[in-house]
């Protein structure tokens, strides 16, 4: 298993295959259907920074935050999928969920150098592997609201890649 941290750099993002198993470590956001497409409003009126959000490098967990810990949602969510590109290309590196995704966006991904990986559902695991979680953004909508979370050593595999994908 390949190691990474974050923030992920273009060299790495354009050597990751199809296929590859990686172990993540650092900081990552999380959100789903009910907040990413805050999460673009922002980017498209390039407020961002003003929420405290750096997308340059990051990973979007495609998860809800609660006591019981995170796992991932469908990816293919109308309002997360259609999140992908937008956020791809402002400098997330690695969206991770669950689930096929169109041919479409595996055309961006490839296109602004972003990579999608997935993983099975296993909470009790990732619980074990989040170091801190802390409110980003969107308080009001509770386990959906956008976080960051710490972590060691969440298992993925890389679903697409360079315009390629395992499906």
């Amino acid at each position: 298993m390949r190691e990474i941290r974050t923030p992920i750099g273009e060299d790495v993002a354009k050597t990751v295959c199809v296929g590859e198993k990686l172990l993540i470590s650092g900081k990552i956001y999380c959100g789903r259907d009910a907040v990413l497409p805050k999460i673009c409003a922002l980017a498209e009126q390039e407020e961002l920074r003003e929420k405290g959000i750096s997308l340059v490098g990051s990973v979007i967990f495609h998860t809800a935050v609660s006591v019981a810990g995170v796992g991932p949602t469908s990816s293919n969510k109308l309002e997360i999928e259609t999140s992908i590109p937008i956020l791809s290309k402002r400098g997330v590196k690695l969206h991770l969920g669950k689930g096929a995704l169109s041919k479409e966006t595996v055309r961006a991904l490839g296109e602004y150098h972003s990579i999608y990986a997935v993983m099975p559902p296993v909470t009790a695991l990732l619980k074990n592997n989040t170091i801190s979680t802390r409110l980003i953004a969107y308080p009001e909508l509770g386990m959906e609201a956008f976080y960051e979370l710490e972590v060691c050593g969440y298992p993925v595999i890389v679903a697409a890649a360079k315009g390629e994908c395992i499906w």
